[in-house]
């Protein structure tokens, strides 16, 4: 999984990451009002989530782990 965390103590429900996400990967729980890892099968490792947290809530690891 290239997606590993998101912070909810950080996340603030912007909605920024659901925005930038190509792959659908992230959703705000109209709930909690936060960011959750809704698809992370689909995430891709491009990191866009991570650089327009505003709030640095977001960990998109470097690396893509393929399970066979």
């Amino acid at each position: 999984m290239a997606i590993e965390s998101i912070d909810i103590e950080l996340c603030n429900g912007c909605g920024i990451c659901e925005q930038t996400c190509t792959e659908d990967v992230i959703r705000i729980d109209i709930v909690k009002e936060k960011a959750v890892i809704q698809y992370p099968q689909d995430c891709r490792s491009c990191a866009l989530c991570e650089y327009e947290c505003p709030q640095d809530a977001i960990y998109v690891s470097p690396t893509r782990t393929v399970v066979l």
